[in-house]
C-alpha cells in the first residue's frame, strides 16, 4: 500500500469498533491465497455462491469467475455476504477466457488443478501443496472444458462409493477446499498465511466495506490530507 492508503486505513480505522477490528484480525489470521478456486462457466448461481460461502468460511480470498458462456449473479440467499470479504476476478472478454485465466495464474506461481472425478492423479489428502494451487471447477452439467483438462498442471479426484457418478458442484468443492485448507492449518512448512502487507490491504478494503458514508469519511480524510493535517 502507498503512505497514503497508510494513512487512510488509519483514519477510517477509528469509526470501526473495537469488535470488529478484532474479528477482522481474527479472519486475517486464517486468509490464504495459497489454494485459490476458480470457477469455469458455472451457470446456476446458487451453486457458484455456495462456493464463495464455503471460501470465505475456509479462509479462501481469492476467486476466479470464467464466464464464457454464462454471466455469474450473486444469490444473495445463498452468499449471505460472502463476497463482501472476498476478492472476485471475472473473465468474459472473449468468447472462451480459460486460458487466460490459466495464464494470469501461471504467472502468479500457481498450479492449475482441474476437478475431475475420473482422473486417478491426486485425492485431497495427496495433492502437493508446496506450491500454490489453483482448483478449477466446471460447469454441473458436462465438468471441465477439455482444454481446462488438458492444459492442468495436476488433476485431483474426491472418492466416492456410490452408484451416483459425481458430486454436486457446490459439494465437490466443499469437501476439497475443507481437506486442503486442514492440511495448510497442520503444518509450519508451508508459508501460506498472508503477509502484512496483503492484510493491510484487507483491513483498508473491510473497513471500507464496512463504513455506511464511506464517501463522507472519505472525503474528510483527503480534505485533512490535502491540508498537511494527516501526515503519510
Amino acid at each position: 500500500m502507498t503512505p497514503h492508503d497508510h494513512a487512510l486505513l488509519t483514519f477510517l480505522s477509528q469509526f470501526v469498533t473495537d469488535d470488529r477490528k478484532r474479528r477482522f484480525e481474527e479472519v486475517l489470521s486464517h486468509r490464504t491465497r495459497h489454494v485459490t478456486v476458480v470457477l469455469e462457466d458455472i451457470f446456476q448461481p446458487h451453486n457458484a455462491s455456495a462456493v464463495m460461502r464455503s471460501c470465505d468460511l475456509r479462509g479462501i480470498q481469492d476467486i476466479h469467475v470464467v464466464e464464457n458462456n454464462y454471466q455469474y449473479d450473486v444469490n444473495p440467499d445463498v452468499v449471505l455476504g460472502s463476497t463482501k470479504w472476498l476478492n472476485l476476478y471475472h473473465y468474459n472478454k472473449v468468447s472462451f477466457n480459460t486460458p487466460e485465466v490459466f495464464d494470469c495464474l501461471h504467472e502468479k506461481g500457481y498450479r492449475i488443478v482441474a476437478t475431475c472425478p475420473h482422473r486417478d492423479d491426486f485425492t485431497p489428502d495427496t495433492l502437493p501443496l508446496d506450491k500454490p494451487v489453483a482448483l478449477v471447477f466446471g460447469t454441473e452439467k458436462l465438468g471441465l472444458s477439455d482444454y481446462a483438462v488438458e492444459h492442468a498442471d495436476m488433476h485431483v479426484r474426491i472418492p466416492m462409493f456410490g452408484f451416483t457418478e459425481s458430486y454436486n458442484i457446490s459439494v465437490s468443492a466443499a469437501l476439497l477446499i475443507y481437506a486442503l485448507t486442514q492440511r495448510l492449518h497442520a503444518t509450519d512448512d508451508i508459508a501460506w498465511k498472508l503477509s502484512e502487507e496483503e492484510k493491510d490491504v484487507l483491513r483498508l478494503e473491510w473497513t471500507r466495506r464496512t463504513l455506511n458514508r464511506i464517501r463522507q469519511y472519505e472525503r474528510k480524510f483527503e480534505t485533512m490530507y490535502n491540508e498537511g493535517l494527516i501526515q503519510p
